[in-house]
């Protein structure tokens, strides 16, 4: 199979809309999404205070090959995320050291991969934001190829192009770019609620009464 590619050219945010984002946990973001657009819990740091804002350049990697992913740092730009499909293979490492060093070179971001990779004490110690699948010491092949820049699901969420990346300790949150400002507007309200949540708290009031919960029903 050989190494595909769509030509995108989505809309990139500027430096003060993605100074915005970055001041959003993926948490508050996902509620305002119903809940959705969160990955699964598999994927997760490879460090604790990981943390990540950037648009996703997406790859779909054959399983056990990393040769769409080498492909990929062509096209990538400055504070790019690079979001990782790679079949949910755990038991070979298609990323590691050398593909992290040659990324931060570049300006990226940051990785998110449902999928395996390896020489974490070495990203540790580069300060790469690194979300995983798995980590196991066996490397890849290269040959397979794969393609960039097109739908993927990474983590049981869809992932395109110019979607924002969002992560923290808690995991990974996308927020599909056509939806951006009305997110952030609902997000930066939801920041609100929560402030309003802890002051009456705070103020000895509990959780229940706060959201309005109704009293038990006695059974017995």
């Amino acid at each position: 199979m050989a190494i595909e590619r769509y030509d995108v050219n989505f809309e990139r945010l500027d430096d003060s809309q993605l100074a915005a984002w970055a001041k959003i946990p993926p948490a508050i973001v996902s509620d305002c999404m119903n809940r959705t657009q969160s990955m699964s819990s598999t994927i997760r740091p490879i460090a604790e205070g990981t943390v990540l804002c950037g648009p996703a350049r997406t790859v779909m990697a054959m399983a056990g090959d990393n040769s769409a992913i080498h492909s990929a740092l062509r096209y990538v730009q400055p504070g790019d995320v690079l979001v990782i499909d790679a079949g949910r293979c755990s038991e070979v490492a298609v990323w590691g050291g050398t593909l992290a060093r040659a990324a931060q070179a570049l300006g990226v971001a940051g990785l998110v991969i449902d999928g395996a990779v390896r020489d974490v004490a070495e990203m540790r110690e580069l300060g790469f934001p690194c979300y995983a699948s798995a980590i196991v010491p066996r490397g890849p092949h290269k040959g397979f190829g794969g393609v960039l820049d097109g739908l993927i699901s990474c983590g049981g969420c869809p992932v395109r192009p110019g979607d924002i990346v969002l992560g923290d300790d808690d995991g990974i949150a996308i927020v599909p770019l056509d939806q951006q400002a009305k997110l952030l507007t609902a997000s930066h309200a939801k920041l609100e609620q929560e402030v309003g949540w802890v002051k009456a708290i705070d103020e000895g009031t509990l959780m229940a009464d706060v959201l309005g919960l109704p009293e038990p029903d006695v059974i017995g």
